[in-house]
């Protein structure tokens, strides 16, 4: 039995009664039903970010999380990024488990003993409307999720390639 620890997670973020804000789980429901058999890949779709998000990922070798950002990119483009690549936000505010930044996170649950991915990859997707009540994309966010999953997809194999 193949160990959690080489295992990889992928994970959509968001809140899918939110408008926007549900791209991450529709990236990842799509990734989930695309995935090759036999690809040692866990994916879940979780409304958390920070200490319990991390919570999420102890024990796994290698981690992509898909999520809606506020960049100032046409609304629907990709960004694809090294968690390790994001600013610090906590370093602009006082601390709180209620909003530590998943790099903090990461960087406390390590002092703890945790074992956590040493390879946290980012999918964004730009957008604008992350906060409106509703199941329903925009459409050019809408438009994203098939090409974002093309891209989750591309990243697991890969590493899978070079085992």
């Amino acid at each position: 039995m193949e160990s959690k620890k080489s295992r990889v997670l992928v994970i959509g973020l968001g809140n899918p009664m939110l408008g926007d804000d549900g791209v991450g789980w529709r990236v990842a429901e799509e990734v989930k039903k695309r995935l090759p058999p036999g690809l040692s890949v866990d994916v879940d779709c979780l409304s958390l970010g920070g200490i319990s998000l991390m919570e999420h990922l102890i024990g796994y070798g290698r981690a992509i999380l898909i999520d809606a950002f506020a960049l100032e990119e046409p609304i629907g483009s990709i960004l694809i990024l090294k968690l390790s690549d994001l600013p610090n936000y906590s370093a602009f505010h006082t601390a709180s488990a209620h909003d530590t930044p998943l790099k903090t996170a990461i960087e406390l649950g390590r002092a703890m003993g945790a074992q956590l991915p040493d390879d946290v990859t980012v999918v964004g997707i730009a957008t604008k409307r992350a906060c409106d009540f509703s199941r329903m994309l925009s459409p050019p966010v809408a438009e994203s999720v098939s090409q974002a999953a093309n891209f989750v997809l591309d990243l697991l194999g890969e590493k899978n390639a070079g085992k």
